[in-house]
């Protein structure tokens, strides 16, 4: 069964619970959209002197992280007087793979580390072997031919190497309240999860987590209890 099609089935079931939210917080963004205005009206009137264009100048001056990371791993890596190996590890949503860059002089490596700026430098203690790791917003190739969403021993939703009976876990999520879970979805939907949902790319993942996290133990509490 297509993953996404009993995904989209299972929000229509929640989507009168988030309809209310939405309201809420457009009511919440208006609220707070008017005080702004307002307090930047009175702010305005108090002080006539302060130039309009302050606030965003100040702002504008201030330096992103990628530039304060840049210079501190130069910093670092002007420190190196001989060639060291190098390594670039991809931290994937789920999933990592390491590769080796090989031997680099110092202006190599910081060579490197101005072309890819977003990279973060370590640099191991006992060896001073030079690893940059590159964080991207996807699954693994690996991970995108083996993860399955289940539940666990403990009934947390959990992402598997594998099926849930394999209990291969690669990284676990929060605690589902089954009761709940079983009396508001369908039967097979329930009997999916506990065989494993297979997830093939980032939309699939975020869409399961997305779906059932209305079913975490510390949601459903809430809901509970402002009954």
């Amino acid at each position: 069964m297509n993953v996404l099609w009993f995904l989209k089935q299972l929000k229509k079931r929640l989507r009168w619970k988030r309809s209310w939210l939405t309201l809420g917080m457009f009511v919440l963004v208006g609220t707070v959209t008017w005080l702004v205005y307002a307090t930047n009206g009175l702010l305005g009137d108090q002080d006539p002197q302060t130039p309009k264009g302050a606030v965003r100048a100040t702002l504008a001056g201030l330096k992103p992280d990628s530039d304060n990371r840049l210079q501190e791993a130069t910093k670092l890596l002007q420190g190196i007087t001989d060639r060291r190996e190098s390594y670039l590890l991809k931290s994937y949503v789920c999933g990592e793979e390491r590769s080796s860059l090989g031997l680099h002089s110092s202006q190599e490596l910081i060579s490197l580390q101005k072309q890819h700026p977003n990279w973060q430098l370590t640099i191991q203690a006992s060896s001073g072997d030079v690893t940059f790791k590159e964080n991207i917003e996807d699954l693994s190739p690996e991970c995108k031919e083996k993860a399955v969403f289940g539940i666990d021993g403990s009934s947390n939703l959990s992402l598997f190497n594998g099926t849930p009976a394999n209990n291969q876990i690669i990284r676990t999520f929060f605690q589902l309240n089954i009761e709940q879970l079983e009396s508001s979805l369908p039967r097979e939907t329930v009997d999916q999860l506990h065989e494993g949902i297979r997830v093939s790319d980032i939309a699939e993942y975020n869409s399961v987590l997305s779906t059932f996290s209305d079913y975490a133990i510390e949601v459903t509490e809430g809901a509970m209890s402002s009954r």
